[in-house]
């Protein structure tokens, strides 16, 4: 059976015309695991957007632009990048939908910060400035330690408790929302994985990092696993 998940996308202005854009490593990742992306235009009506989910069988939440702090009662930060009302919504609209259809769901670097903020979290709004340390996590040319929780669900899929993980991202969950449990680790204590806190739950992994650039595919196999 074709096994079809919707993904999340951004858009981006190209010569004057704006377009849909995703990333291929997205697309390659989900189709190695035997997937097939349905991308989910940020522009829609969030309604609308909602309704791809009837026709899929998970859902993916992709990088992008950071989430406008408005969803957590928060103000702006000075170094708050950009943000998008129109993806934010559309975006907190399927995690809604995914959830009551209990869909799987993959969430990736603003995908783990968007569905926190949909749970009811919060998020740092630029590391360096709110919470600094040792490890420079917008830096994209490094790679950072990390610790995973023994027989949680990421261990489980990816085979392994300390591993090494790329980092690009200025923010990162603050306060974790109710009914998610952290799962990873940085090794200055940044939460770089989620998952649900409570049995019985449908098939959820959240993280911070972006498996889609790294060779290892175990979480897109694991992903592909729980989608039925």
């Amino acid at each position: 059976m074709t096994k079809i998940v919707a993904v999340s996308a951004t858009r981006r202005t190209d010569a004057g015309r704006e377009r849909v854009a995703l990333n291929t490593a997205y697309v390659r990742a989900l189709a190695r695991a035997g997937l097939v992306p349905l991308i989910v235009p940020p522009i829609l009506d969030p309604d609308a957007a909602c309704a791809a989910l009837d026709g899929v069988q998970g859902l993916v939440l992709t990088g992008g632009e950071d989430v406008d702090p408005a969803h957590y009662h928060a103000a702006p930060h000075p170094k708050l990048g950009d943000t998008d009302a129109a993806r934010d919504a559309v975006e907190l609209a399927l995690i809604a939908g995914a959830r009551r259809r209990r869909l799987p769901i993959l969430a990736i670097c603003r995908g783990i910060q968007v569905l926190n903020v949909a749970l009811g979290g919060t998020l740092y709004q630029d590391l360096a400035t709110e919470r600094p340390g040792k490890i420079d996590h917008a830096d994209t040319a490094a790679r950072h330690g990390l610790a995973v929780e023994s027989g949680s669900l990421l261990h489980r899929t990816i085979a392994t408790v300390a591993t090494t993980v790329n980092t690009r991202h200025h923010q990162a969950i603050r306060d974790l929302a109710p009914g998610l449990r952290a799962t990873a680790w940085a090794e200055d204590g940044v939460i770089e994985g989620a998952e649900p806190g409570a049995a019985g739950e449908p098939w959820l992994l959240a993280v911070q990092w972006h498996p889609e650039d790294d060779v290892e595919d175990a979480l897109f196999r694991g992903f592909a696993g729980a989608v039925t």
